[in-house]
């Protein structure tokens, strides 16, 4: 089987997943392309889509929560929206380039490919199956104006949300959000914690505090970062992932510079490295990114989301006591602090930490790339 996966530069987690896909299924024995659909035009709209949504969120997150909520207010599967009108303009495009190809299956972890080939589908340029990813733990807006053969959600209990939406029921597969198989939980964790560290060259025998703020350096970081320094006790190390923000690695590595116990990164694909070398995560509600750390099975702390969809991740992670979550910084290092510590309280009942890893186990779905592998194969 050859497959073409279809993505856009809206952030890494949607290439994440794409990137699991492609994984999957070369192990699978298949062919798997993977191509940001926008570079059909040129590199110039690649970069206009991609840096005005990450300018917008970055610089202006309360209006992007805004424009979430007006998309949310007119989304319908009996109207189409100006998205559906902006991404068919890119039907003749993708048809030049599935002409030149062969493919047998067509896969997105984005919204913006699936109005595409929704629009192909509709005008009949599109003669092979498709099928879509949801990387959020909600039905985002716009996707029940798309047609495609099948939908992959990350829960079960996202569901109904989709079938209220007016996707049919039938296309739904709840296998779960694709990661790395880099992720896969280990089953020693003791022992991958001891090996990670060594390899990181991070040290031993203390606890290790992992912040991340996606791909883009969202969030107050600097804030943050100065407060959770004030309160880590002697010995206790913290690691920041500063993603592909140079301004606030820059900021972190003066702020923290005669700091030995912590360690500023910028980019880097050892995310599930440090994901295993660390004790507790404080990580924006990406849905990948809390998906990769669900599927380790790290306790997890969700800071302040991106308005929209991410607020919808952490309310979902929350409830099934996969993560904890505040509005305040001071309450969110409290609930990490917490969490450090595996002791039972006094009256003898599991403690936070164990009782989130228990719930991770039970909701992680490490084997998701491998299934949806399986149902393409079906299609």
């Amino acid at each position: 089987m050859k497959i073409l996966i279809l993505s856009c530069n809206t952030g890494e987690g949607h290439n994440a997943a794409g990137k699991a896909i492609r994984e999957a299924a070369i192990r699978c024995g298949h062919t798997a392309d993977m191509l940001d659909m926008f570079l059909l035009s040129g590199k110039k709209t690649s970069h206009a889509v991609g840096g005005a949504y990450v300018e917008l969120v970055k610089h202006m997150p309360h209006a992007f929560g805004m424009l979430y909520k007006i998309g949310m207010a007119i989304s319908s599967n009996k109207h189409k929206s100006p998205v559906y009108y902006a991404n068919a303009l890119m039907a003749k495009k993708l048809a030049a380039c599935l002409s030149q190809h062969d493919y047998d299956i067509i896969v997105t972890p984005h919204l913006y490919p699936a109005e595409t080939m929704t629009y192909m589908k509709k005008k009949g340029m599109l003669k092979i199956p498709a099928a879509a990813i949801g990387t959020d733990y909600t039905c985002i807006p716009f996707w029940e104006e798309t047609d495609l053969d099948a939908y992959f959600l990350p829960h079960e209990d996202c569901v109904s949300e989709y079938v209220h939406r007016g996707i049919p029921a039938d296309r739904l597969y709840p296998y779960g959000i694709p990661v790395s198989g880099a992720f896969s939980p280990a089953e020693d964790r003791i022992l991958a914690k001891m090996h990670a560290r060594n390899a990181l060259n991070l040290p031993q025998g203390v606890p290790i505090c992992l912040v991340m703020s996606g791909s883009m350096g969202f969030g107050k970081l600097a804030i943050f970062a100065a407060e959770l320094s004030l309160r880590l006790k002697s010995g206790e190390h913290m690691v920041i992932i500063c993603g592909n923000n140079k301004r606030i690695y820059t900021v972190l590595q003066k702020q923290f510079q005669n700091n030995p116990r912590v360690h500023i990164l910028g980019y880097t694909n050892r995310v599930a490295d440090y994901m295993d070398a660390c004790d507790v995560i404080f990580t924006k509600p990406g849905g990948l990114t809390s998906t990769e750390a669900l599927v380790k099975r790290i306790p997890i702390v969700h800071t302040a989301p991106i308005p929209g969809c991410e607020t919808a991740n952490r309310n979902f992670f929350v409830k099934r006591h996969l993560s904890v979550s505040s509005k305040y910084i001071a309450k969110q290092i409290t609930l990490g602090k917490r969490l450090l510590s595996d002791n039972q309280d006094t009256h003898g009942k599991r403690s936070l930490r164990e009782e989130m890893l228990l719930a991770q186990k039970e909701n992680g779905k490490p084997d998701a790339a491998v299934h949806i592998i399986k149902t393409l194969e079906k299609l």
